[in-house]
């Protein structure tokens, strides 16, 4: 039997780490928060969450921390945990960073490897910041786990990652998918970051655009959903795909090859077929 988490302490409540901090409280689970700004620790104490600008407070006593910071801070917060977190009897620590390998690599160099699970919800939208954080955000959604080799293996064989897998799957009702931090980070390129990096392209063209007023007058659902991710904070996205770069840039070298090919058919005539067909397997009927 898999033992329950009796607190969790979540540092970092912006929109991920606020929405899990609500959605903890929503099924009493004990929960503290970390916010390195008062004014959002404010905002946090409001919607109920015991908040404090204090990591040593925020840490005391959970067996669960989740590291839930923008992804240019894990490195400085896993350093600081690491000097707080002896006296929370052996907590499991877990990430919720859209990008795996980086983030495993600033926990094990803060020498927490051994306490560690790579998580991440395939959960969010284009706003930011606590306020925009709801208890049902988390709800239902697909999870990546990560581990450092064979995923297979380690489900069966590590205990926390087990723990982990059970939290999220009973506590959230998540959907969870074990793989390793390199595969998460490729297929997170192909999901995630290369539309964000699409989306935010479509963006600038318009606002680069002599027309740019005349197409927004214009603009309806296509530009509105080709878009929507492109209205997430920009530093956030940028920090996102920097840290994957080692995977977004082969990808968006072939997305570009692919538009080029295309852009050259259009002017010689030639066929598009392939281009426009060759996802029909995706497509839903």
């Amino acid at each position: 039997m898999v033992e329950d988490f009796r607190r969790v302490a979540i540092l970092g409540l912006g929109l991920i780490g606020g929405s899990l901090a609500l959605a903890l409280q929503a099924r009493n689970i004990a929960v503290s928060g970390y916010a390195h700004r008062e004014q959002t620790a404010n905002l946090a104490r409001e919607a109920g969450i015991p908040a404090t600008t204090s990591l040593p407070d925020a840490v005391a006593d959970a067996d669960l921390v989740i590291l839930a910071v923008p992804l240019r801070a894990m490195a400085d917060t896993a350093i600081e945990l690491a000097r707080h977190i002896g006296a929370t009897d052996d907590a499991t620590v877990m990430d919720v960073g859209s990008v795996k390998g980086p983030v495993r690599e600033a926990i094990e160099a803060a020498g927490l490897g051994e306490r560690f699970v790579g998580a991440h919800p395939m959960a969010g939208n284009e706003y930011s910041g606590f306020a925009a954080a709801t208890n049902t955000l988390m709800l239902n959604a697909p999870w990546a786990v990560t581990t450092r080799h064979s995923a297979r293996a380690e489900r069966v064989a590590e205990p926390r990652a087990n723990r982990i897998i059970h939290f999220i799957e009973t506590v959230l009702d998540g959907n969870v998918t074990v793989l390793t931090d390199a595969a998460h980070d490729e297929a997170a390129a192909l999901i995630s970051h290369v539309p964000h990096v699409v989306a935010t392209q479509l963006l600038n063209a318009v606002a680069q655009s002599p027309l740019r007023d005349e197409a927004l007058a214009l603009a309806a659902g296509s530009f509105r959903d080709g878009t929507r991710v492109a209205h997430t904070d920009p530093a956030r996205t940028e920090a996102m795909v920097a840290e994957n770069a080692a995977h977004v840039a082969p990808a968006l070298r072939r997305a570009a090859a692919d538009l080029a090919a295309l852009a050259a058919a259009l002017e010689t005539g030639a066929s598009t077929t392939t281009f426009f067909h060759t996802a029909d397997s995706l497509r839903m009927s």
